[in-house]
């Protein structure tokens, strides 16, 4: 049995008595989402500094713990704040919550983030569905030791984004009013923006929208048969599409005029969801 798995089943019995109820679905909040947990009622918490040698978020505005919560009769845990590979952490630290979601129960991942828009017919506000990624930019977090517990040693990427999970999202969002975008996602390492170049490069490889994580989170995820649904704030035009320098201010404020068309669609899709898990 390899290290890894047992510092992973280490930290899941340290929480495993403190989980409310078990989760269906595992739900990460993004820069300038993570509002979202606030109106919610509840059920338990707890933060990630008091998980022993658990990874904790540096950057502002990400609070850093698991919140459990009803969503629409749905058991949901939520990831206030997450980490990046940018902070100094391994990829396998930043994908540790997301197997430790899976081992508290959560059958389904919905990923957010703000990202960058590299399709000029992008504005920011606007809400991207991921159809696809590119992760070829950063570390595998599958890379060393398989963990054959988790996941098969070369996992199909075929699908990564879950096809009936899209078209719940593009319902919901027809349902809603609410005009949501397709795209494919990069990632970079960060924590330094794009250049101009880089994102010529990265609009001819075929990205739609670009930013510092969720790809290798949903890598993980889907090791794990984890299905994965993923949806991106475009919080600005990437670098070089307009005058504008690019400020981590600028992706906040854009999140939060967002934050309530957001709610609704990760709400409506978590009913959608529930009814499918008979909720």
């Amino acid at each position: 049995m390899s290290e890894s798995y047992n510092e992973l089943m280490k930290k899941f019995d340290e929480i495993k008595n403190r989980l409310p109820f078990v989760p269906k679905i595992a739900l990460i909040l993004g820069s300038g989402l993570g509002g979202y947990a606030d109106g919610l009622e509840i059920k338990g918490e707890i933060p990630y500094s008091e998980i022993p040698e658990f990874p904790v978020s540096t950057v502002e505005g990400h609070r850093g713990r698991f919140v459990f919560a009803y969503v629409e009769g749905v058991p949901v845990v939520m990831m206030q704040g997450r980490v990046h590979l940018y902070e100094g952490y391994a990829a396998e630290d930043v994908v540790l919550p997301v197997r430790l979601m899976k081992l508290m129960g959560a059958e389904t991942l919905i990923l957010t983030n703000a990202a960058g828009g590299v399709n000029f017919d992008f504005q920011p506000g606007d809400l991207m569905l991921i159809t696809d990624h590119i992760a070829s930019f950063v570390v595998n977090p599958l890379a060393g030791r398989n963990i054959d517990r988790l996941g098969v040693r070369f996992p199909d990427m075929s699908e990564v984004y879950d096809k009936k999970l899209r078209e719940l999202a593009l319902k919901t969002a027809e349902r809603l009013g609410i005009s949501l975008k397709q795209g494919v996602y990069l990632q970079t390492a960060g924590p330094s923006y794009e250049s101009p170049a880089e994102i010529r490069m990265y609009r001819t490889l075929g990205a739609d929208a670009v930013g510092m994580s969720t790809a290798i989170e949903a890598i993980a995820a889907n090791h794990m048969k984890m299905r994965i649904c993923g949806i991106s704030c475009i919080s600005n035009l990437a670098c070089g599409m307009t005058d504008k320098p690019l400020t981590h201010k600028e992706v906040k404020e854009t999140a939060d005029r967002t934050a309530e068309k957001f709610r609704q669609l990760v709400s409506g899709i978590i009913r959608g969801l529930g009814e499918e898990y008979g909720a």
